[in-house]
């Protein structure tokens, strides 16, 4: 499916999973891997601006999450290497801007909390120093930074390691990213920063009641700080029954976001995970849920990049003027990183 608007859009995905699937083959085929595997979706879903999380699986915790973490990070630089006509790492906003213009995909590097630093905060200008522009403090439990959202129940903020990530975040111009934070934490985040934050992935708690998604207080209060809100397409953050996890369901929490934050605070952040959950998951585990949630669960046609037209096309039909339509598929998030990147 093709769009004269969505191709003629900067479309921007700020969550997608696929270093997890490349790092899990050697080495030497990272590049090729990627170039066979996911630069055809990519491509096929009109990206142009792709955060690439790095995430690190409970097997290499706690030892190997810093091993893990480096090999990731050296993941993406191969395949990026190896796909020079194709895609570029960008540091900065002018970064972002050059691989646009020449008609590459741009990459932004993220950390999806931070288990290979742990509590040394000095360690995220070593990252920085790598690449690294978006990032996170937790996931779903407690880490030595913060408690995720499914620890809510514990009411904490920031720890004093965590206020101090913060701060260094700040100082280098890494975006800090709300998503997975627990409630309270959130709400510490948005007394303290003195800059925009994110949420990279997250969907409306008021449409759907799950710990993951953020209430209408949370959306306003990220959206002013100058941030954004890119809208999570994981089919059990959108609904509570199999047949409401639509394609009309995510439009709704899209809508939902632009009314509650504003129309230039909210984005796409899709949460494409199937495709690497059936890559790294052994036959045997298959079936396995996750606090919960199948993670192998998708919207229908939109279990990976290349459908996101459809996104583009929905948003259309409900009536939204093209202009809006364009800022929410990608506009906002290029200007924000624009503005926070520069």
């Amino acid at each position: 499916m093709t769009l004269p608007l969505h191709r003629r859009a900067v479309v921007a995905d700020t969550h997608n999973d696929l270093l997890m699937a490349v790092t899990a083959r050697p080495p030497g085929q990272w590049a090729s891997f990627f170039r066979e595997r996911w630069l055809p979706q990519l491509v096929e879903g009109g990206v142009d601006l792709q955060v690439l999380p790095v995430f690190i699986d409970d097997q290499y915790l706690p030892e190997g999450a810093l091993r893990q973490t480096l090999r990731m990070i050296e993941c993406a630089h191969v395949l990026a290497e190896g796909n020079a006509d194709h895609v570029r790492i960008c540091l900065d906003a002018a970064g972002i801007d050059r691989a646009l213009d020449e008609g590459r995909i741009a990459l932004v590097l993220a950390l999806e909390s931070m288990p290979g630093i742990d509590t040394s905060v000095e360690l995220i200008s070593t990252v920085h120093r790598l690449g690294v522009r978006v990032a996170s403090i937790a996931h779903f439990g407690r880490t030595p930074l913060a408690d995720g959202s499914g620890e809510d129940a514990t009411g904490s903020g920031l720890t004093s390691h965590g206020v101090a990530a913060l701060a260094e975040m700040e100082r280098l111009g890494i975006v800090f990213d709300i998503s997975h934070l627990g409630a309270s934490g959130v709400e510490h985040v948005l007394e303290l920063a003195t800059k925009p934050v994110m949420a990279t992935h997250s969907s409306a708690r008021a449409l759907r009641d799950h710990h993951r998604n953020l209430t209408d207080e949370q959306l306003r209060g990220v959206a002013a700080t100058g941030g954004v809100i890119c809208v999570n397409f994981f089919a059990p953050f959108l609904a509570d029954r199999k047949e409401d996890m639509t394609l009309d369901r995510l439009l709704d929490h899209i809508e939902h976001v632009a009314a509650v934050a504003g129309i230039d605070h909210v984005g796409l952040g899709p949460d494409f995970i199937r495709e690497v959950m059936d890559d790294l998951t052994a036959p045997c585990c298959e079936g396995i849920n996750t606090r919960g949630v199948d993670p192998r669960s998708a919207v229908p046609g939109l279990a990976g990049p290349s459908g996101l037209p459809m996104v583009t096309e929905g948003l259309l039909g409900r009536g939204l003027p093209e202009k809006d339509v364009m800022k929410i598929i990608g506009g906002n998030v290029h200007r924000f990183f624009g503005e926070r990147l520069a």
